[in-house]
């Protein structure tokens, strides 16, 4: 099929390197080498990076997670991140080069969650990881230098779908207060029934049968699709999304998770929730890697500003 891509971005594609997820180590390292490469050397100036072993989800191992201490705090808000690969790829450093920015720039403490993948752990078992790191955050914010009430979530491709998902748990828990959702590219529908996802089969990066393995995985195999599956591990099959954090949800042109996280945003904002929706032009998912294009410019700015507003703070 043919896409009209941004120029810039149409330009890269066949630079991006091809993944294979049939050998999941192997994607697993092929990706950390990926994003290690792309960031470069991070710059750390103004940042303490250290690691933490919080408690696990009932008795399942401690969960890593990646705390990044500005020196210079403006304010008292936490970016809780999480990381994207559709259940089954990436790790905490992932985010790395940007945390280190985010938390530099806006003055914030960052905390990234590095959760256990599928299918080796399956639903719910990343999500209830990212529910204990979140628990804990709350729980020691006199030590991390934090307003508990002032948390807000962050999440890419499978870390958006999971923030999504986060978001309903701790509505649902009565768990810790989250004040706002970034949902980016969420990954949310085991369904695979929206036009976009029927439609965009060879697409860059994701496509059709990369989210079917993606979801065989996270669910388990025969289990996309049917009924029962939890609004927690589906997001999009919430019927209820009252009383949930205000969002921002982006999406890409060219990705089949496009129509999935339209859909969530207008269900938001039906249910009262307040939501800001941007759909980005000639893109596709993951285009943002393509530093250099303009649009991917766009992106990084946007994401910026919806942060700094959402967390309180002015960016340098």
């Amino acid at each position: 099929m043919t896409y009209a891509f941004d120029p810039e971005l149409a330009a890269a594609i066949p630079m991006i390197p091809a993944q294979d997820f049939s050998d999941l180590p192997a994607a697993r390292l092929r990706m950390k080498e990926m994003f290690a490469e792309l960031a470069g050397e991070p710059d750390t100036t103004g940042v303490t990076v250290r690691e933490e072993q919080v408690p696990g989800p009932d008795g399942a191992p401690d969960v890593r997670v990646l705390v990044y201490t500005p020196d210079r705090i403006a304010t008292p808000s936490l970016l809780f991140d999480v990381h994207g690969g559709g259940f089954i790829v990436g790790d905490a450093d992932m985010g790395h080069e940007s945390n280190l920015g985010l938390a530099r720039d806006l003055g914030v403490v960052v905390v990234s969650v590095d959760y256990r993948l599928a299918p080796e752990a399956p639903y719910p078992a990343g999500l209830e990881d990212c529910y204990a790191a979140l628990v804990w955050a709350a729980k020691n914010a006199g030590d991390l230098g934090i307003d508990p009430e002032r948390i807000v979530i962050h999440g890419v491709s499978a870390g958006g779908g999971l923030c999504a998902a986060l978001a309903l748990l701790a509505r649902d828990r009565g768990g810790p207060a989250i004040a706002f959702q970034y949902l980016g590219v969420p990954e949310i529908d085991d369904r695979l029934d929206t036009p976009s996802m029927r439609a965009f089969v060879d697409t860059p990066l994701w496509n059709r049968p990369r989210a079917e393995f993606s979801w065989d995985s996270y669910l388990g195999p025969g289990v996309r699709g049917t009924e029962g599956v939890p609004v927690h591990a589906a997001p999009a099959r919430a019927t209820d999304l009252s009383g949930l954090p205000p969002a921002y949800v982006s999406v890409m042109e060219f990705d089949p998770l496009r129509d999935e996280g339209i859909a969530y945003a207008q269900g938001l904002l039906a249910a009262g929730v307040s939501t800001e929706l941007h759909l980005f032009p000639g893109t596709f998912h993951g285009s943002g890697m393509v530093k250099q294009a303009t649009i991917s410019r766009r992106e990084v700015a946007e994401a910026r500003a919806v942060l700094a507003r959402a967390l309180g703070a002015e960016p340098v």
